[in-house]
């Protein structure tokens, strides 16, 4: 049976990955990178560590130790941990990577992270390569379809988080009549959604892209039962995704709550 590596963060993204692989003859060897991984991962997978994403040496030697050639990295990892003290101390390896870096961007941690691995003769892989099914077609997935001015305000929000995500910024939006009420920073998709729903007081049309050079390998844009919660706190009432491009965690689920709270939901 072939063997996969899972650097598992938050969410549920990595629960379906390691679902689908398993059904396909897959072996997953996973590690938590991150405190709260979903404790239902360990039902599909040969064996699950959680080691730190600041232990560098110990995650690499898991992999090497199991014969893990080719990984996956797949969930939420929160960057704000870097500032906020709250991770464990780097070991040496991964102080020498950040010291090294030229910024601490998503992009140019992640790259980082990939090369680190290479050079232990293990590759990185498309995170959807197994999960294709969770990205929806173009078209409008729920009950409700968008009004004129929430349509306006999808096309705004979608041009204006594909620029932020060309910066390396972050991959989503918030606008209310074709105003930008938040943009996503360091924060997540969660937070940017409660900050511009608060402050654009009920409403609120919210837009997640990928960026427009998007790596598969890493961070490609996702959606949640608890994207929906979020805006159903501030009163969000249309949610923009990209086609072809954004996984969709829990379709049935977030479509029924989105219907039940007259939500819309496009993928464009």
């Amino acid at each position: 049976m072939e063997k996969l590596g899972l650097l598992a963060g938050l969410g549920k993204l990595p629960v379906e990955f390691a679902r689908a692989a398993q059904q396909m003859g897959f072996s997953v060897f996973a590690v938590a990178l991150v405190d709260g991984v979903d404790a239902s991962l360990a039902a599909s997978t040969a064996d699950l560590q959680k080691i730190n994403i600041a232990r560098l040496d110990t995650i690499l030697g898991y992999l090497k130790d199991n014969g893990i050639t080719k990984v996956t990295m797949i969930g939420k990892i929160t960057k704000e941990i870097l500032f906020s003290g709250e991770h464990e101390m780097p070991d040496a390896h991964m102080l020498q990577v950040l010291a090294a870096l030229p910024d601490r961007s998503d992009d140019t941690m992640m790259m980082a992270f990939v090369r680190e691995l290479a050079l232990a003769g293990i590759q990185v892989f498309d995170q959807t390569a197994l999960i294709r099914t969770l990205m929806p077609a173009p078209g409008i997935l729920t009950k409700r379809e968008p009004t004129e001015t929430e349509s306006k305000d999808m096309e705004f929000g979608f041009k204006i988080a594909k620029e932020i995500g060309g910066m390396d910024i972050g991959q989503t939006v918030v606008v209310k009549d074709l105003a930008v009420m938040a943009v996503e920073a360091i924060e997540g998709t969660d937070v940017c959604i409660r900050r511009g729903g608060q402050l654009a007081r009920g409403n609120a049309v919210v837009a997640k892209v990928a960026k427009p050079r998007q790596d598969n390998r890493f961070d490609m844009p996702t959606v949640g039962v608890q994207t929906i919660e979020s805006m159903i706190e501030v009163g969000a009432k249309a949610l923009a995704i990209e086609a072809g491009k954004t996984l969709l965690v829990e379709r049935e689920k977030v479509i029924a709550l989105a219907d039940v709270n007259d939500m819309t939901i496009a993928a464009m």
